[in-house]
């Protein structure tokens, strides 16, 4: 399931509950079986009627959030009192919204009463809620399974209100697991995409760590590794540059709201989902090689928003080579693999001298704070010293020191 993906570990590995977000959930039932919540997802191929019905649907559940947060904010601003409406109220006024999946409407509610949680909660990391805009490309709905109302059988998937669409099973469903939820989406290139939650019973046993290892964020490379080779991320971004820049270029000398205009960004829309996905398989295979490899492994816990920030005054900005790489996506992906197995990814925190060390004698140099100085010796023990390798190195202890 995409997304956006932050794994929130709310209770330690004892007898007590975890939950990892990302593409997985996972409860701790009793000492031995976990309940566990998983994303699949697959491509779909709809037919043309069924397009249609996808994307009366798509718009049917930006209109409902859309109005039901219009009424909250004015009923707000003449009550100052909260307004608590709901999808039904609307049918009357709008019987074409009867046309399509009840649920779909009702999880447009959920997620706009969620966006108001988080806003009056935590003001500070969240906004208001926001309207949703016709011209986004990347269009979803969500909707539950009652009663098998949603099933795989042979290479068809059921669906409320769209009936059997032709599915690709690339990989199979865990066995005796529940389809709980499923998401519909669309990307900028025209692809039609199912996501399935499922929830089975699977037995994770933790880890006693053996092999650790300590990873320090390279602002080209995506890593350098305490104990193996550096990640060399082959910058897809900048590589595919040329051909993205001259299909921008195109785009924007067509004329509005015509026929060839919609053809030209389709074709950038297929650029940029071709850099996506090498960016995401690469970032799967690095993150399953090192998972598969160790059983503790430390990060920093760093800000790549604030690192990808022009600075006031500075003549330069790490924007793009920060978004390219795809640091938070990477460690997103390591801990829930980790976690898995039983095993974990330590963060360290970011106030943490890693590149003043010396991981021989221990002496900290404070002329490291300076990014130039690559390469360093210590004045102590006379090792001489890469700065990014020597950090790693530094993270690893603390990861072993941390976890023990």
């Amino acid at each position: 399931m995409e997304g956006h993906v932050l794994v929130k570990k709310l209770l330690s590995a004892d007898n007590r509950r975890r939950s990892y977000r990302d593409n997985s959930q996972v409860y701790r039932k009793s000492r031995q079986v976990m309940i566990v919540n998983k994303a699949y997802r697959y491509r779909i191929y709809p037919t043309r009627e069924q397009k249609m019905m996808f994307a009366k649907t798509f718009g049917c559940v930006r209109f409902i959030y859309n109005k039901m947060l219009s009424d909250r904010i004015d009923y707000y601003k003449e009550t100052g009192q909260k307004l608590n409406n709901t999808p039904a109220q609307y049918k009357e006024e709008f019987p074409w919204l009867k046309e399509v999946d009840s649920l779909a409407l009702a999880n447009a509610q959920m997620n706009l009463n969620k966006a108001y949680s988080h806003f009056w909660n935590d003001s500070q990391h969240f906004g208001k809620p926001r309207f949703k805009s016709k011209k986004n490309r990347r269009a979803s709905y969500s909707t539950n399974n009652q009663k098998g109302s949603v099933r795989i059988e042979g290479h068809k998937v059921k669906l409320p209100k769209v009936g059997w669409v032709k599915l690709c099973q690339h990989r199979p469903l865990p066995e005796n697991s529940i389809i709980k939820t499923v998401t519909i989406s669309q990307t900028p290139s025209g692809k039609y995409y199912i996501s399935m939650l499922v929830e089975y019973e699977n037995q994770i046993l933790p880890v006693i760590p053996k092999t650790f290892l300590g990873l320090d964020f390279a602002m080209h490379g995506l890593y350098v590794a305490s104990d193996e080779d550096e990640a060399k991320y082959p910058d897809f971004l900048r590589k595919a540059g040329k051909r993205l820049a001259k299909a921008q270029r195109k785009l924007s000398q067509k004329q509005k709201e015509s026929h060839n205009r919609e053809k030209q960004r389709l074709r950038v829309a297929i650029l940029h989902e071709k850099v996506a996905n090498q960016r995401r398989d690469f970032l799967h295979k690095k993150a399953r090689y090192l998972a598969d490899r160790y059983d503790v492994i430390g990060i920093e816990d760093i800000s790549v928003k604030a690192m990808a920030k022009r600075k006031k005054g500075g003549k330069f900005s790490f924007g793009k080579s920060v978004a390219d790489n795809g640091w938070n996506m990477f460690t997103n992906m390591l801990e829930y693999k980790l976690a898995w197995q039983g095993k974990k990814l330590i963060k360290i925190d970011k106030w943490y001298p890693s590149s003043q060390l010396c991981h021989v004698c221990g002496y900290q140099n404070h002329e490291t704070k300076d990014l130039s100085v690559r390469e360093w010796d210590c004045p102590k023990c006379g090792s001489h010293h890469n700065r990014d390798k020597n950090a790693a190195i530094n993270i690893r202890e603390e990861a072993r020191r941390i976890s023990a």
